[in-house]
């Protein structure tokens, strides 16, 4: 892929903008001041290099600068109750992660709003809407990953990365097991689903050394933490789709499973490593075959398998990281039948501020083993700036 000039002295100009960073205020209340409340604004400023999508016939470079994410986050804590309050505003973008579009797509959104509430360390509940179980992926901070963001093909059937519902959940044994158990709506559209249910979700993990004990993950500690996590979830919803929309007839259920393995080990004076991989399994129980199967159950979000290997080494004495991911994904059909996708990408993580103030950038390439109209083969290089305060 060719890197004109332009892409070189915007990724300089993105370093210029790299100033500094800092906490975001946190005021104080109640009786003898113990209720804590906390302000906080992420962002993330992209400039994206797409090797299709220009040109008469679709085929020349796109260049796009945009904003990944930018949002507002309030977060509350008294006696035991929390709330966590997240809006954000999604940007105009005409690069998005398999095409290049020029429609509108800009908008405002609730992305978070969530209750808390801590029994013990053994009990807690989040109820509102937040980050489903089905994938570590998933929970894993989309301000602290490894690679430049999380996996675009695991997104999760008829629902986005968040669900509203709830959800209970504790660690045991000396934090070294973690449980948690949902009821979440699963598909909110029950004129196109063949009957309205909740999704039911259970996770669990075992962690070793320096504990995972949180709702969330992250992608990388930096070399702060020694991890080993191994952790499994699985998501049931009965009768979500047809797989004859038009006559409204057979049934499908949601069924889906994964499993996942962290590691993440500093080693003095030679660097840290991390290793980070999972295998997910989502079953429509083979809706694609149907004669109009619900557009939800095929393409990107449809019936599929597959996962990822991330594996990531920040050298000891400069906060640089490089990082690279390898995925491979079987879906049902993508454009057309027993489609195979094949993502790698790789590049480097560099903290001015730790995760508060972090320039990315990422090379990545897609290959699909049957071309059509809407999988062909593309490459994006990314310049990212990430600013947390």
């Amino acid at each position: 892929m060719k890197i004109s000039s332009k892409v070189v002295a915007a990724c300089a100009g993105l370093v210029m903008l790299a100033t500094s960073a800092f906490a975001g205020p946190v005021w104080t209340f109640g009786p003898e001041d113990q209720g804590l409340l906390k302000l906080e604004y992420n962002g993330q400023f992209q400039l994206n290099h797409r090797d299709t999508g220009s040109g008469s016939k679709g085929n020349d470079d796109t260049m796009e600068f945009n904003f990944r994410r930018n949002r507002l986050a309030l977060i509350g804590l008294y006696e035991g109750f929390g709330i966590y309050v997240q809006t954000e505003y999604r940007e105009d973008n005409n690069i998005t992660p398999f095409d290049v579009s020029d429609g509108d797509n800009s908008s405002f959104q609730l992305l978070d709003a969530q209750f808390r509430f801590k029994y013990n360390d053994a009990v807690r509940f989040q109820v509102g809407k937040f980050k489903h179980n089905i994938t570590r992926e998933n929970l894993e901070a989309c301000e602290k990953p490894l690679t430049l963001d999380r996996s675009v093909m695991i997104g999760t059937p008829f629902v986005d990365t968040r669900d509203k519902g709830i959800v209970m959940w504790g660690n045991l044994f000396d934090d070294i097991f973690q449980y948690r158990l949902d009821v979440m709506n699963g598909r909110n559209d029950s004129d196109s689903a063949a009957k309205s249910n909740f999704r039911y979700g259970a996770r669990a993990h075992l962690t070793f050394l320096d504990k995972e004990t949180g709702y969330g993950y992250r992608g990388t500690y930096m070399g702060a933490k020694k991890v080993i996590t191994v952790g499994g979830s699985y998501s049931y919803e009965a009768d979500v789709a047809y797989s004859n929309t038009a006559a409204k007839t057979g049934k499908v259920d949601y069924k889906a499973w994964s499993v996942d393995l962290f590691v993440e080990y500093p080693i003095e004076d030679i660097g840290t490593f991390t290793v980070s991989t999972a295998y997910v399994d989502y079953d429509l129980d083979d809706a694609y075959k149907g004669a109009n199967p619900d557009a939800g159950t095929i393409g990107q979000k449809g019936e599929k398998n597959g996962g990822y290997t991330k594996v990531g080494y920040m050298l000891p004495n400069l906060p640089l990281q490089f990082f690279g991911r390898i995925e491979n994904w079987s879906y049902a059909y993508w454009g057309t039948y027993d489609q195979e996708v094949d993502w790698l990408s790789g590049g480097i993580n560099y903290y001015l501020r730790g995760q508060s103030l972090k320039l990315t950038l990422e090379y990545a390439k897609v290959d699909f083993d049957k071309k059509t109209a809407e999988t062909e083969d593309f490459k994006t290089l990314t310049a990212q700036l990430q600013v947390i305060f």
